[in-house]
């Protein structure tokens, strides 16, 4: 969604870099191409006014101008300026004391309001309540059918006492929406679910009418929540959207939706600043579990490039299996080969974390690699599982021994060329010797590591650095004084050495024939 303009103020810091004091000139120029990333992301320009503003007047001030980096004293500002206008803190649903926690969803038609309803409660379901979804939305055709279908998928009871129109907006719904909405509450006192969601009617446009029914709806069950769904790639319009809303229902929190478009996403930054209101969920994929709690430090981090590692480590700890990881990390302190059936496990936790395209741009300079991340295929993984589990349990557990005759059993068994097969085997061998390295207390591409990646090139550049050790004469005379000078200068050295011991013991104290050393060692002593 903010590739765009990730890509324009990357490019922007990168001419601060290098500058160990900045001019007001670097600050107006650099004030000015924020200014332009910003509204070419279609954010409003009240926001961007005030934004550029402040970044310029922190930009001129005593933080900047004393910073030991003051390139990344201004990046320092920018996020933290981003932060303020994406909300500040994360907000979460305040749950009601007594009684259900009652949330009403409210939006545009088209927003996706109905699809939202079903990842929401399924996210509050992982959460350990039992919310309960109520078709308040007659008007659309086919919208009580819609959100049945979505809590079906996500395992929540819904509560449509009536069908709504199934033809045609025109006609006439057969129940009153705010009746079913306040008959939808009283459903979940009685079934003694905690949290109810109401899905209400979206508008083409801010109808009259239409606000007047979410009015009476919000009159009628008193919510604790009243979350209002914007589509992120509305655009500019997206302010008076939300002012118009506002007014109307008075909403409490934000939740943008399809922010994985490729839109330049403005109306993310234009909304909360624009209305005091935050953005409290963001749902970024058509899947049910593509839905997150919104947090303002960790969009802003995504949009400056910085990544968003807390997220992924959140990710990683709900779907990866415990038990598995214990296995791996007992396996990997006794030093046990890494099989082919432990790379299977690998994988298959790894996919069920999600998108590896979606993990991977939550990395700390992931823009810089978009393009190739972009022309990834998914199911890349999905053949490199066909060819793991075409071979026999013995193969994977001893890779070497598969030979031609078998490379082409497994190919055609999981329909790819010998190739791939070829590839496979020989990444999978370098990763085994890594991990082997690593499991004898090694780093791989450190230098100083013996045998591993990346050390041998720092080794052998620091060994052709190094003075060369003067080779012996083969001059029987200048051989004899050489060992002469040499021992005069180790002498001269012995004598330079202080008389207090490491461990307070006097040098004269010290007798090296009670250690026992080979014959000629107590040369190296100075004696």
């Amino acid at each position: 969604m903010f590739n765009s303009l990730s890509d324009r103020l990357t490019a922007t810091f990168k001419n601060l870099r290098g500058k160990g004091r900045l001019t007001e000139a670097d600050v107006d120029a650099t004030v000015r191409e924020i200014r332009r990333a910003l509204l070419d992301a279609d954010v409003a320009v009240p926001v961007v006014r005030e934004f550029t503003s402040r970044v310029r007047e922190r930009a001129l001030g005593a933080e900047v101008s004393g910073a030991l980096n003051p390139s990344q004293q201004i990046v320092k500002i920018v996020n933290e300026e981003l932060v303020e206008i994406l909300g500040g803190e994360t907000r979460r649903i305040r749950l009601a004391k007594n009684g259900p926690t009652i949330i009403m969803l409210a939006g545009l038609q088209g927003a996706g309001k109905t699809t939202l309803a079903g990842k929401l409660s399924k996210w509050l379901k992982s959460q350990g309540h039992s919310p309960l979804l109520v078709a308040c939305d007659l008007q659309r055709p086919n919208a009580v059918t819609q959100l049945q279908v979505v809590g079906q998928r996500a395992k929540v009871p819904v509560f449509a006492p009536h069908p709504g129109a199934t033809s045609s907006e025109l006609e006439h719904p057969a129940g009153d929406p705010v009746q079913v909405a306040r008959a939808g509450v009283e459903e979940a006192r009685q079934k003694l679910h905690d949290v109810v969601i109401v899905d209400t009617a979206g508008r083409l446009g801010v109808d009259v009418d239409m606000m007047e029914q979410a009015r009476q709806i919000r009159r009628a069950i008193v919510p604790n929540e009243v979350l209002f769904v914007i589509d992120s790639m509305i655009g500019q319009d997206a302010v008076n959207t939300a002012l118009a809303f506002d007014e109307g229902v008075n909403f409490t929190g934000i939740v943008l939706s399809k922010l994985d478009g490729d839109a330049r996403g403005g109306a993310a930054l234009s909304v909360a600043s624009v209305t005091g209101k935050p953005v409290m969920f963001a749902s970024t994929g058509e899947g049910l579990d593509d839905f997150e709690l919104f947090h303002p430090d960790r969009m802003a981090s995504r949009i400056l490039d910085m990544g968003d590692v807390l997220t992924l480590i959140e990710q990683a700890e709900k779907s990866w299996d415990k038990d598995e990881a214990a296995r791996m990390a007992k396996k990997f302190a006794d030093q046990e080969d890494f099989t082919l059936e432990d790379f299977l496990a690998q994988m298959q936790q790894i996919r069920n974390m999600g998108s590896m395209k979606k993990m991977l741009m939550m990395m700390p300079g992931a823009q810089n690699i978009r393009q190739q991340l972009e022309q990834f295929d998914e199911r890349e993984i999905d053949r490199v599982e066909a060819i793991v589990r075409s071979m026999t349990p013995h193969e994977r557990l001893a890779p070497k021994i598969i030979n031609g005759s078998r490379r082409a059993r497994i190919a055609r068994g999981s329909g790819v060329h010998v190739s791939e097969v070829n590839g496979l085997l020989e990444r999978f061998a370098q990763a085994q010797k890594m991990m082997k390295k690593m499991a004898q207390g090694g780093m791989p591409g450190m230098p100083g590591m013996p045998g591993l990646p990346g050390a041998g090139g720092s080794a052998r550049k620091n060994a052709k650095n190094a003075p060369k050790k003067k080779a012996k004469s083969g001059n029987p005379a200048k051989a004899a004084q050489e060992r002469k000078d040499a021992e005069a200068r180790r002498a001269n050295a012995a004598k330079a050495l202080p008389t207090g011991a490491a461990f307070g013991q006097q040098s004269g104290d010290f007798d090296p024939t009670q250690l026992n050393l080979p014959k000629g060692f107590d040369k190296f002593l100075g004696k």
